[in-house]
Formats: structure tokens, C-alpha cells, sequence
């Protein structure tokens, strides 16, 4: 008897042996995560997801099991179909050592709800938290707020599509001033170079309070809020009259570029260099307006990367393809008020035309070649206000991702020709009143130059030095002429294009008439 008492005693001994085991090795596996080669090899999302199957089969007493090392803390809940929510918080939970910010998340009843009706037995809810986010590093090297990244898995299958969904709130003590605060989650094999990629599709950014940021999230997956430099944030109640501001106008302008470049084709024995260098700003503006246009309905549509990536990259080539013609057309202006009698340049128009359309191919697919996710979906972050705090609406476009890229090969582009023709338009400004001083009766031109100045004011684009002045009080202003002028600059240009061709034809057939008197006079 004493024999198989002890026996059994050895048993219990091997099974609680066993049993403390089990919550060993998962501790192992969070310890290698933390290791410096983890951090930089591909070795980690094997070792995460190797985590994420022991804590949804590991067996441990009672409801729950917490475990943590320095950076990481990985808890388990036993749930059942009769789940009516749960909420964590990181004070009632034992704190990671290094964490010095709260956190907490909040799950719905609705999260067992798809679950149960295949399993209706006991499940699994998993919380690994990141107290540092060397872990999910992407190509932009984001920053991430109190560098946390909080996730979540429930087992037997993946959760989306929540009506109600997952709170996360992130705590802080620092200024956010200048910086935009986006909810993101981390979204496995979006991109080549890294393992991940952050992205907000189906959360919510809300600030209650200076020191919260809340995320209202659809899945479960892994959460964090990304920190974006934000010079200006357009407000939400301006988002609707902009959007159709831009719809009707960009409309607008494409009819009207077609009608031209149409008007063209069916004269087009009867143009000339000038009017042909017209057509292709034209063309230019068409280009640019169709690709706008697409590009919201590419980005929140559920297409392929590349299919948003190649519209991304067509919007900039017309955006470049645009700025060149204009810059184009100021070259052409000042050689012919400037150099009106000596200049002769053999096949003009179609060097022209290598420069316009080739110089921008040659801007784009360059950086594309070095790395094609500089194009892509790119969210927007506009702030809505209300008594008790402010939120974030994120509109995404496909459009231009890389900063140094939109820094140098947009803004920097954009100013360099808007400053040129700038120059331009003043210094033919200044050489048109040289000349109307000379004429005998200046003041009967006054309405012809008016026309002219505004004309040239068009061609050469100079409506587009406006986005330069979004800060401080000239942005609202600024958003509004910037959408009104630049939507509607095809229909600019047509009502110039008409009105030369106009004066064109008057002064032929002045010319003729002029002739024929001439003729029939004694």
C-alpha cells in the first residue's frame, strides 16, 4: 500500500512537473523573440506565430494565464458562448516592467458570436502586448506612439467585420502638436522588403482627451497608432464641399480638354507650333483630371496593390507632365516676345515634346525601379471637433507614399516651375506695357489687356503657386481657391484656347478685307 501510495505521489509530482512546464517554454520563445538577431532576421514572425499556437492550446488552471519577459506580455482567456465582453486594462493586469503609459482594450459580446455557431465549445482569447516596437518595423521606419503595439486572436478562425467594434485606448504624456495620430494594424505580406506592413483599413482614430487616443477597430489583429508629421489638417466639415468642388470642376475641365484636343485633330493642317504646344498642355490637364478622379475609388475599392500602385504612379506622371508643359509654355512665351525676329529651332515642337513627356516618364519610373511602394494607398487625415474631444477621418488616395519622394519630385518640382513662370508672366507683363506705351491710344487697350494678363495668368499655371500658403490662416482660403482655380483649369485653358482662335480668325479676316479693298480701290 505504501508502495503504490508513493507511486501515485511520483505521478502527481511528473504531471505538475509537466504542467509548469507547459507555460516555460512559452516564456522561452518570448525571450528568443527579444534577442538582437530576432530583430533584424525573418526568424521573428515564425517565432510570434509559433507563440500564438502555444497560448491558444496551452492548458493552465482557472480562467486566465499571464505571462511576460521585459518587453513583452502574452495573456490567455478561457471564453464560452455565453461571452458577454471583456475589458483589460494594463492596471489591472500585471505590467510589463518597462511600460510607463496605460493601455487597455475592450471587446464586444459579438467577438464568440461567428465562433460558436460552428464550435460551440470552449474558446480561446489570446493578448500579446509590445512594449517596444523594434518587432514591426516597416520600409517608412514609422513612428509609433509609446512605440506599443497591442494585439489580439481569437481561436478557430480570423475575426472581421465586427458591427461592434474593439476598443483600444492608448495612453500618453507628451505633446502631439504638429503630428497626426492614425490607428493602424499590422497587415502580414503587404510589402516585399519587411515582413508587414502598417495599414488603417477598418479602424477609427478618436481622441476624447489630450492624453487618450482611442481606436475603433472591426478585427482582431495587431493594434497601434501611427505618428505622422501634419503641418495642417483639413477639418471634417469641409471634406464634403471640397469633394464636390473638385468632382464638378475636374468634370468640367476633361470636357473641356476633350473638346480641344478634338478641335485640334479635326483643324490640325491648320495649327501652328504655338497652337500645338497648347494642345499638349491639354492633353497634359486630361490626363491629370481622369487619373484625380480614379484615384480615391482605386484606393478604398478592393483591388490588387498594383493596380493602385500603377494609378499612383500615372497621377505624378501627369502631375510632372502638367508642370513641365506650363514651364513649356513660359519658354515659349518668352521667345516670343523676347527674341521674336533670330530664333529658329529645327524641329521645335517635337523636342518639345520629348521634354514634356519624357522628362516626367524618366521621374517616375526611376524611383519606381528603386522601389516600387513609394506608390500606393496613402491616407489623408482629417480632424472632426466636437465638446468633448476630436477625431480622425481617413480618406485614402493612390498617391505618392515615400516623403523624400513627395518632397523633392512634388513640392520641389511644383516650385521650381511655379517660380519660373512666375518670372515669366511678370517680365511679359512688363514688356506688353513697354509696348502699349509706344501705341497712340493706351487707354483703348485697357480691356484687351485685361484679358491678356488674365490669359497668360492661365497658360502658364501660376494658380498653382497656391499650395504653397497651407498654414496658419491662409489655409482654409487657400483650400478653397486652390480646389476652385486648379479643378477648373482645362475650362481655363478652353475658354483661352477659344478666345485666340477667336482673335485669330478676326485678324484674317480683317487681313482679307483689308485686301480686297485694297484691290477694288481705283
Amino acid at each position: 500500500m505504501d508502495r503504490c501510495g508513493a507511486i501515485f505521489l511520483c505521478l502527481c509530482l511528473l504531471m505538475l512537473q509537466n504542467a509548469a512546464a507547459e507555460p516555460r517554454k512559452e516564456l522561452r520563445i518570448m525571450k528568443n523573440m527579444e534577442a538582437p538577431r530576432s530583430r533584424s532576421s525573418l526568424s521573428f514572425p515564425g517565432q510570434l506565430h509559433q507563440l500564438e499556437q502555444l497560448l491558444l492550446n496551452t492548458s493552465f488552471p482557472g480562467h486566465n494565464l499571464t505571462l511576460q519577459t521585459a518587453t513583452i506580455q502574452s495573456l490567455a482567456f478561457k471564453l464560452s458562448c455565453d461571452f458577454s465582453g471583456l475589458s483589460l486594462t494594463s492596471a489591472a493586469v500585471n505590467r510589463v516592467p518597462q511600460a510607463r503609459s496605460q493601455h487597455a482594450m475592450q471587446f464586444p459580446s459579438e467577438l464568440t458570436r461567428e465562433a460558436c455557431k460552428t464550435r460551440p465549445s470552449e474558446l480561446r482569447l489570446i493578448c500579446i502586448y509590445f512594449s517596444n516596437a523594434h518587432f514591426f518595423k516597416d520600409e517608412n521606419n514609422s513612428s509609433l506612439l509609446n512605440n506599443y503595439v497591442l494585439g489580439a486572436q481569437l481561436s478557430h478562425g480570423h475575426v472581421n467585420n465586427l458591427r461592434d467594434p474593439v476598443n483600444i485606448s492608448f495612453w500618453h504624456n507628451q505633446s502631439l502638436e504638429g503630428y497626426t495620430m492614425t490607428c493602424v494594424f499590422w497587415k502580414e505580406g503587404a510589402s516585399k522588403q519587411h515582413w508587414g506592413a502598417w495599414s488603417p483599413e477598418g479602424c477609427h482614430t478618436e481622441q476624447p482627451s489630450p492624453f487618450q487616443v482611442l481606436c475603433r477597430c472591426n478585427h482582431l489583429t495587431y493594434f497601434a497608432v501611427l505618428m505622422q508629421l501634419s503641418p495642417a489638417l483639413v477639418p471634417a466639415e469641409l471634406l464634403a464641399p471640397l469633394t464636390y468642388i473638385s468632382l464638378v470642376g475636374c468634370s468640367i475641365s476633361i470636357v473641356a480638354s476633350l473638346l480641344t484636343v478634338l478641335l485640334h485633330f479635326h483643324a490640325r493642317k491648320q495649327s501652328d507650333s504655338l497652337t500645338r504646344i497648347h494642345v499638349n498642355l491639354h492633353a497634359s490637364v486630361l490626363l491629370l483630371n481622369i487619373t484625380f478622379l480614379l484615384s480615391p475609388t482605386f484606393a478604398m475599392s478592393p483591388v490588387p496593390g498594383s493596380a493602385c500602385t500603377a494609378l499612383a504612379a500615372a497621377l505624378h506622371y501627369a502631375l510632372l507632365s502638367c508642370l513641365t508643359w506650363m514651364a513649356i509654355e513660359g519658354f515659349n512665351l518668352y521667345l516670343l516676345l523676347g527674341r521674336v525676329y533670330n530664333t529658329y529651332i529645327r524641329r521645335y515642337v517635337l523636342k518639345l515634346c520629348v521634354l514634356g513627356w519624357g522628362t516626367p516618364a524618366l521621374l517616375v519610373l526611376l524611383p519606381l525601379a528603386v522601389k516600387s511602394s513609394v506608390y500606393g494607398p496613402c491616407t489623408i487625415a482629417i480632424f472632426d471637433s466636437w465638446e468633448n474631444g476630436t477625431g480622425f477621418q481617413n480618406i485614402s488616395i493612390c498617391w505618392v507614399r515615400s516623403p523624400v519622394v513627395h518632397s523633392v519630385l512634388v513640392m520641389g518640382y511644383g516650385g521650381l516651375t511655379s517660380l519660373f513662370n512666375l518670372v515669366v508672366l511678370a517680365w511679359a507683363l512688363w514688356t506688353l506695357r513697354r509696348l502699349r506705351a509706344r501705341a497712340d491710344a493706351p487707354s483703348a487697350r485697357a480691356c484687351r489687356d485685361t484679358v491678356t494678363v488674365l490669359g497668360l495668368t492661365v497658360l502658364l499655371g501660376t494658380t498653382w503657386a497656391l499650395a504653397f500658403f497651407s498654414f496658419g490662416i491662409f489655409l482654409l482660403p487657400q483650400l478653397f481657391l486652390f480646389t476652385i482655380l486648379n479643378s477648373l483649369y482645362g475650362f481655363f485653358l478652353f475658354l483661352w484656347f477659344c478666345s485666340q482662335r477667336c482673335r485669330s480668325e478676326a485678324e484674317a479676316k480683317a487681313k482679307i478685307e483689308a485686301f480686297s479693298s485694297s484691290q477694288t480701290t481705283p
